[in-house]
């Protein structure tokens, strides 16, 4: 029977944290795993409470979003520690990837008896950040400045502050021109935003890459080019169903090494928690996170 350690950030939602965790951990406990929880004081205090459990053999469980999912999986990119997601934060971008289950019952059945998967991570290099590793994607441009919008909203919570973050950084958006360098071939661009995708989604269930598979080894580059902002804002509703692609403004591209700089200095995020700013490198760590999940990651159509 497994061992886990949950790992909890109470800062970042810690009372939907704590609830998402009580109902799974009875369970858990009934059908006789142990389950050990700890309450990080800080991300980088839950990487290392990561580290640690894992050192002595547990599963290790991230309690919440998609940035205590990111932090904690990069903690333990590279290492031989099994990683589980329970699902409490606003986007719950990567457990939607991975077809994780909401409700504790199923999540006890794939955290008790799920499939073992290798999955890509991805390593960002950049003045700020040198060497962490994330989950989903690494974008740049106006999605990066309506999440931090959205993560500094007061008002607005869940989805809605993704739509109000979208909204404020669109109106005050200029075209920034970006260069574009995949595994060496640079692509010189002008627009509204570059991501690079390991995960499809992102921004609160937004398809922003469909085609992306979190085990092929490649990432996902997805450029949307210049255009008037009205379109912009069909495009963002296109988001949902992953429609933009069909539209000449949006490209997709494919690469295990993205450098990604701009005209002015740009902020970048990743995983819904990096904030910084423009250049930076993503690199793709193949098969480099192994993790509980509910489904195999449908290829691309």
């Amino acid at each position: 029977m497994r061992q886990f350690t949950a790992v909890v950030n109470p800062t970042a939602g810690g009372s939907s944290g704590t609830a998402a965790l009580l109902p799974l951990s009875r369970l858990l406990r009934e059908a006789g795993a142990r389950l050990d929880t700890l309450y990080s004081r800080s991300l980088d205090h839950a990487r290392e409470l990561a580290r640690q459990a894992g050192a002595q053999g547990h599963v290790v469980l991230a309690v919440g979003g998609d940035g205590m999912a990111g932090c904690i999986g990069g903690a333990l990119s590279g290492t031989d520690t099994v990683f589980g997601l329970v699902p409490a934060g606003r986007g719950n971008d990567f457990a939607r990837a991975l077809g994780l289950p909401a409700d504790a019952p199923r999540l006890a059945e794939v955290l008790l008896r799920g499939e073992v998967r290798a999955v890509d991570t991805i390593e960002v290099e950049s003045a700020v950040h040198a060497g962490i590793s994330v989950l989903g994607s690494v974008y740049a441009g106006v999605d990066a400045v309506a999440n931090r919008h959205a993560n500094t909203s007061r008002l607005l919570r869940g989805a809605a502050s993704y739509y109000a973050g979208g909204l404020r950084a669109v109106m005050a958006w200029r075209p920034a021109s970006y260069r574009i360098t995949i595994d060496k071939v640079v692509h010189e661009r002008r627009g509204y935003t570059v991501v690079a995708a390991n995960s499809g989604f992102y921004g609160f269930g937004r398809q922003i890459a469909p085609g992306a598979r979190l085990d092929d080894g490649v990432l996902d580059v997805v450029v949307i080019q210049d255009a008037p902002k009205r379109l912009f804002f069909t495009m963002m509703n296109e988001l949902k169903t992953g429609a933009h692609v069909a539209r000449p403004q949006v490209e997709i591209l494919r690469g295990k090494e993205i450098r990604i700089e701009a005209d002015r200095p740009l902020p970048y995020g990743a995983d819904g928690e990096v904030d910084a700013v423009l250049p930076v490198t993503a690199r793709v760590q193949p098969g480099a996170l192994h993790i509980l999940c509910g489904k195999t990651v449908l290829p691309r159509q």
